[in-house]
């Protein structure tokens, strides 16, 4: 019995009933009538439990999950039903979702018919990295009287991890590629000159570029030669993520810092495919995961799983450390994109004096945020003195933002002001801008 629910029907059913038997008492000669209408309605459910709860009458229940979800991606889940009875049914499917959505109000309807198949999709959005559990599948079956509802809870219990997101890394990569289509944000920037990466000396032949004949080859050989470059490879670029609770700050359900591992796994990606070495290093108030930079072929699934398992830390980032690790772990000058967070100016100030050492051993890009819901407020209307005075202020913290900018440039330090979901695109475009300038 304790799948056994009643519907609305019922209720509406019986509620109609004991309100005529209510009415036959002033009114006798409808009591017969309502008797008759009571025998039947009880007949009625009788024969619809008899049809829920007959052995034939079953359905097939399927989930169908990815092999992992993208945080901060929709994803989609396919259910599966197909009613292996002989009567058209009514379903009404609940799936118990992983708490980390508390999503409580999940519900699908659908009919079957007999031996019918039906697949329905759903999207799921992950805000979190780590382990997801699907817990069963409730289908609370109705027949056409639709007196009663017969629960069938199948037991399928999955789980799914919530990596970070492979689909903007897979989508980025195409838009980095692409030379036919230029789709939105991502920039091509013409190469200027040539990299000066050694690769042989060759006879002279018209066209080749007079500034790089080798005299002293030329010399020996008594004919011209010339010295021939390719392109620089195989440069290091690390991505340094901040970690501390600066980075904790929300927007649109995803802290800073996911946005940073997000746009890591699509940088590291993107160096990869351009020959280059990609490595990681992430700090807060000591040094946390550091994965030397290197383009073998397992290098892109080690930084993933690595990212995988970060957390955020509640302390201050300790810079000092950062400059110790990047002298003592980093061999070689190399590009550092620092994900981190400046909400004044004093608190880039305080630092600046180690970013702009770590600057004379690598090129360094700092990578920090603007406040979307502050630049938002600043467009609203006002209409008395409090507001123009609110908004003065978010003015004023904005200025604030780009004159620490200007600071970092004026210091030789490349830097990136970014809004959290436009950090992807804004930092690939300075990824590529910097190696068409032969500075990596």
């Amino acid at each position: 019995m304790k799948n056994l629910y009643l519907t609305n029907r019922f209720f509406i059913l019986f509620g109609s009933i004991v309100g005529l038997f209510v009415l036959s008492f002033p009114v006798p000669f409808l009591l017969p009538l309502v008797q008759t209408v009571f025998v039947m309605g009880i007949i009625i459910v009788v024969v619809d439990v008899l049809l829920l709860f007959n052995k034939a009458t079953k359905v097939r229940v399927r989930r169908h999950l990815p092999r992992v979800f993208s945080m901060g991606d929709e994803n989609k889940v396919s259910l599966n039903f197909k009613n292996l009875s002989t009567i058209k049914l009514k379903l009404s499917i609940i799936d118990e979702l992983p708490f980390q959505f508390q999503k409580r109000d999940f519900e699908e309807q659908l009919s079957l018919e007999p031996e019918q198949e039906i697949e329905i999709h759903y999207q799921l959005k992950p805000t979190e990295r780590g382990v997801y559990k699907f817990g069963a599948i409730n289908v609370f079956m109705q027949s056409f009287l639709g007196f009663v509802n017969r629960r069938y809870r199948h037991e399928f219990e999955m789980e799914v991890p919530v990596y970070p997101s492979i689909i903007q890394m897979k989508q980025y990569e195409l838009r980095a590629f692409d030379r036919i289509t230029h789709q939105g944000g991502i920039k091509k920037i013409r190469r200027l000159g040539h990299s000066y990466e050694f690769e042989q000396i060759k006879n002279y032949v018209r066209g080749d570029d007079y500034r790089s004949v080798n005299w002293k080859a030329s010399s020996r050989r008594a004919q011209l030669m010339v010295n021939q470059y390719q392109d620089e490879r195989a440069q290091q670029v690390y991505c340094v993520i901040d970690k501390s609770r600066v980075m904790k700050m929300p927007f649109e359900g995803l802290s800073l810092m996911d946005y940073a591992i997000n746009t890591t796994l699509v940088i590291s990606n993107i160096a990869l495919q351009k020959h280059d070495r990609a490595g990681l290093l992430t700090f807060s108030d000591k040094i946390g995961t550091t994965i030397k930079a290197d383009k073998k072929v397992n290098q892109l699934n080690k930084i993933l799983m690595a990212l995988y398992k970060e957390k955020e830390r509640n302390l201050e980032a300790n810079y000092e450390l950062l400059f110790h690790a990047s002298r003592k772990l980093v061999k070689g000058r190399s590009l550092f994109l620092l994900f981190t967070n400046f909400e004044s100016m004093y608190a880039l100030e305080r630092v600046l004096p180690i970013l702009r050492r770590i600057n004379n051993l690598h090129l360094l890009v700092v990578v920090f945020f603007e406040n979307t819901e502050v630049k938002a407020y600043t467009e609203e209307t006002v209409t008395n003195t409090e507001g123009i005075y609110h908004q003065t202020i978010a003015q004023q913290y904005l200025a604030e933002k780009v004159a620490m900018v200007q600071k970092l440039k004026q210091y030789g330090i490349q830097a990136v002001l970014t809004a959290p979901d436009e950090l992807s695109v804004n930092t690939i475009n300075k990824y590529l801008e910097l190696k068409a300038r032969g500075l990596i």
